[in-house]
């Protein structure tokens, strides 16, 4: 089959497209035919090893698990003996950052992780993006405890990740301040923020309003500067470490002082948050944002567009028609 490798950390330019051999299927496990992956920010991180930390999961020196991929929506095409949630010819998508293996033809997977069946009103493209972005956006809402009627800024609301919790926010009763550029005013509108700043135009700090929770969905603000915007007991996280790792001291010793904090949850994804994002994107009220769509031969070209940090949304990989 075909696959993309990385048999070495560094740019976009390691990932090569290859012939490997189709994964061997264990008696719990389904095998996928992947017709649609995506290029994220997770692939990234782990493919580049910028932060050094990443590499005591993925491997000291060189990567463990070559083909990348998180997200994937595809057809079951064999199954272990002692499966019994899917049947051949199910269509399905999921999640998986520990194993990775959506940038190729077939994957295989256990059939108890983060998987589940396409809703018949979906498609492969709308399923596959479902995952990655929302997932993460709904770990560190959930973390905030944010509640119905409360305020949140969602800072770089149009990436994978901003895009799903601007949505996720607004379907739990939030009011969402978005930030963004000039050119997705609209977009941020229609997905559910109530307000949205230009950041193009106006610095979003001078905001007379106070929020629970200030988001930064793309790791570009710090804590002291956003502190002014937050209530007595107001929530900052953020999807990066910060400058020198800050985030991760921050979420340690600012929840002793009973006041503003940082909190860094670990983005850990189960079967039920997979379940929960399909019954949103069932009945409209989830929608995976899609910028490009790139073929598997493109991957360098994809990996190269996903880290100019200029993309709106999710890009896709296709891999079989």
């Amino acid at each position: 089959m075909k696959a993309v490798i990385h048999t070495r950390y560094g740019p976009p330019q390691v990932a090569k497209v290859c012939e490997i051999n189709i994964p061997q299927l264990k008696d719990n496990e389904i095998l996928i035919r992947v017709y649609t992956s995506t290029v994220n920010r997770t692939d990234s991180g782990f493919r580049s090893a910028e932060y050094f930390i990443s590499r005591f999961w993925s491997g000291l020196f060189r990567p463990k698990q070559q083909t990348l991929g998180c997200e994937f929506a595809g057809v079951v095409e064999k199954i272990g003996s002692l499966v019994s949630e899917f049947k051949i010819g199910d269509r399905v998508f999921g999640f998986d950052d520990e194993k990775f293996g959506a940038h190729a033809e077939y994957l295989a997977i256990a059939q108890d992780k983060a998987i589940s069946i396409i809703p018949e009103n979906l498609s492969f493209d709308q399923a596959a993006a479902l995952t990655e972005g929302g997932h993460y956006a709904l770990c560190n809402i959930k973390a905030s405890k944010i509640e119905i009627g409360q305020n949140a800024l969602v800072y770089g609301a149009t990436g994978a990740i901003g895009t799903a919790a601007v949505q996720l926010l607004n379907h739990m009763g939030v009011h969402v301040t978005a930030v963004c550029n000039t050119k997705n005013l609209e977009l941020v509108k229609t997905i559910g923020a109530q307000k949205v700043i230009d950041y193009q135009k106006e610095n979003f700090l001078q905001t007379d309003k106070k929020f629970h929770l200030i988001f930064d969905a793309v790791g570009k603000s710090s804590f002291s500067t956003c502190k002014p915007l937050l209530t007595t007991k107001g929530i900052y996280v953020s999807t990066e470490l910060g400058k020198n790792a800050e985030n991760v001291f921050l979420a340690l010793f600012t929840p002793l002082f009973n006041s503003k904090k940082v909190i860094f949850p670990i983005p850990i994804i189960k079967k039920e948050d997979v379940e929960y994002l399909k019954s949103l994107a069932e009945v409209g009220k989830f929608r995976a944002i899609i910028d490009r769509i790139y073929h598997l031969d493109q991957i360098v070209e994809a990996y190269t567009y996903v880290e100019t940090g200029q993309k709106t949304g999710n890009v896709l990989l296709k891999i079989s028609n």
